[in-house]
C-alpha cells in the first residue's frame, strides 16, 4: 500500500491523551504507539479523502452509472461477456 504523505516530512511531536489503562496494557505488549497511531491516521485520512472524492465526483458517476444501464459496457455492445464461457 502506497503512503498518502510524504514519508520524508520530519516528525513532529505532539501531546495526547490517552485512557491510561491501555496505555499501560500497550506499553506491557510493547506496541509502538508512534507507529501505531501513524498508521491509524493515515488510514482515517485515506477513508476521509475517499468519501471527499466520492462526493465531488458524484455527478460524474452517476452520469455514467446510467449510461452503462442504458448502452451497457463496449464489450456488451460488440457481443462479448454475455455471462457464456
Amino acid at each position: 500500500m502506497s503512503h498518502i504523505y510524504s514519508t520524508d516530512a520530519p516528525k513532529k511531536a505532539t501531546n495526547l491523551s490517552v485512557n491510561s489503562d491501555l496505555l499501560r496494557q500497550a506499553k506491557e505488549y510493547g506496541i509502538n504507539l508512534s507507529a501505531t497511531f501513524e498508521k491509524s491516521l493515515e488510514e482515517m485520512v485515506r477513508k476521509e479523502k475517499e468519501k471527499r472524492w466520492l462526493e465531488e465526483n458524484k455527478e460524474a458517476i452517476d452520469a455514467y452509472n446510467e449510461r452503462i444501464k442504458k448502452y451497457g459496457t463496449i464489450g456488451q455492445r460488440m457481443g462479448r461477456f454475455r455471462g457464456t464461457v
